[in-house]
């Protein structure tokens, strides 16, 4: 039997009712079964100093290095701030730029954002692409996936998501995105 692909989870949003959270254990919940989802926590980085990087990479960022470069690929679930990416979260993409690490080149990523308001969260996507370009990350192109008006869509007290069409929605990215996966590995020839 193949081992699980697996996957880790970043959410943009460090508040745990986060819709963004949310639709992010949605997507674990929904991905194929030969997928696994293992949600980051990224709450003790501290915020990026090149004087305190010339001495070394904090403990913090090292671990999440190297669990990201272990994982067979990342999705990112982020709110958007401003019409772009939450300055704490664009602290851990910087963070993971840094050292000989490079965790996220050449690793497959699905992005997907939600927001109470109506686009979803879109604009933080484009911004997301092109850091992780920079990154060398690869991530997938379609579907691309923006949950509008999501504090509608998911139970306050539980944080399951009620609306069908959402859940069939993240559901047929996470199908892409194994997809996607698995791609990546044929172009490496593994």
């Amino acid at each position: 039997m193949a081992r699980a692909v697996d996957v880790v989870g970043l959410c943009g949003s460090l508040r745990a009712g986060s819709v963004n959270r949310l639709a992010l254990r949605l997507a674990g919940a929904t991905m194929p079964p030969a997928m696994r989802l293992d949600v980051l926590d990224w709450r003790g980085l501290p915020v990026y100093d090149g004087d305190a990087e010339a001495h070394g990479l904090p403990d913090a960022v090292v671990a999440l290095q190297a669990r990201i470069a272990a994982a067979d690929a990342v999705v990112i679930a982020s709110p958007e701030y401003n019409h772009s990416i939450p300055g704490a979260f664009k602290n851990v993409l910087d963070w993971l730029s840094r050292g000989a690490a490079k965790p996220l080149a050449g690793k497959p990523v699905a992005l997907l954002s939600a927001s109470p308001g109506p686009l979803g969260g879109a604009r933080v996507q484009y911004d997301l692409r092109r850091v992780l370009a920079v990154l060398e990350a690869l991530p997938m192109t379609r579907p691309e996936l923006f949950i509008g008006s999501a504090a509608a869509k998911f139970d306050a007290a539980s944080g399951e998501c009620t609306d069908e069409a959402t859940r069939r929605h993240v559901a047929a990215q996470m199908a892409a995105f194994e997809a996607w996966i698995a791609g990546v590995r044929r172009m490496r020839g593994g």
